[in-house]
């Protein structure tokens, strides 16, 4: 019933609003700024949504805001959903499937993580080149829809290279520093041992958080086109020097934000 689903949720959004984007966003923790750079916006709260979860973590406002940037229609996600929160896969993803029964086919997906490469900085911007998947499970498994995507779907580039050429293009042209690596997804919602960390860093991961590796999996079996964005928001267990808290996450994304948002902004805009 999926695909009968989400396509039931897209006609409910777009009767909410004239809007028809082609390009969506997903904002991590403290990343919502994104939201002041949209104009004439339309906003629909989750709970009003058919179908769709409900966010429950702090600094994940739980809307969906339709507008335009720079001329340019845009769909933002100012909360996402977790697997640790207690949510099936499919769950987790199911804004993805609505998203392309809605016509998005560009799609911004990024998070607040936790630095491995010991040559980052809380602050520091990664661009997502690659995923490694340690959730021990994925959104894929289970019957699978022809009319969404294959069986055995690719995965060899889920983050498109000339999307990735594009956003490096505009940070150079904008002055916004940024780091590229691979990002690795867990399941939260503990933040990870230093031996967990020593191991995923020995595996070739920059970057570990817990989500946006499900969202990417399925964008790319729908056939979006991805671009990931983290905000190293802390450096990881074995590597800080204190003790994490969620608090200190939101700080130092908010923070990062201004570039952040400049950078996300101005990549959409040459969306058009």
């Amino acid at each position: 019933m999926l695909f009968e689903k989400s396509n039931e949720t897209a006609n409910f959004l777009k009767g909410k609003t004239n809007y028809r984007p082609k390009t969506a966003v997903i904002l991590g923790s403290g990343l919502g700024d994104l939201v002041n750079y949209i104009e004439d916006q339309v906003e629909v709260d989750y709970k009003d949504i058919p179908h769709f979860p409900v966010s429950t973590v702090a600094g994940h406002a739980g809307k969906l805001v339709f507008g335009k940037i720079g001329g340019v229609e845009v769909v933002a996600m100012k909360g996402r959903f977790h697997f640790y929160e207690g949510y099936e896969m499919r769950t987790v993803t199911y804004p993805i499937y609505v998203f392309k029964q809605m016509g998005i086919e560009n799609i911004i997906v990024s998070n607040a993580a936790g630095g491995i490469n010991r040559t980052f900085d809380p602050g520091t911007l990664m661009i997502i080149t690659d995923f490694i998947n340690m959730f021990g499970t994925n959104p894929l498994i289970g019957h699978n829809d022809e009319r969404f995507g294959p069986r055995f779907p690719d995965m060899s580039e889920v983050y498109k290279k000339d999307f990735i050429e594009k956003a490096k293009n505009v940070a150079d042209e904008i002055g916004v520093k940024y780091r590229e690596g691979v990002y690795i997804g867990v399941t939260g919602p503990y933040y990870e041992t230093a031996a967990e960390i020593s191991a995923f860093e020995k595996l070739g991961a920059s970057a570990v958080g817990m989500s946006t590796v499900p969202e990417s999996m399925i964008a790319n079996y729908l056939g979006l086109k991805v671009l990931g964005i983290s905000c190293i928001t802390n450096m990881a267990t074995g590597i800080a020097t204190k003790a994490h808290s969620h608090e200190d996450v939101m700080a130092v994304a908010k923070r990062t934000g201004e570039d952040f948002c400049r950078w996300v902004a101005k990549i959409v805009s040459k969306l058009g």
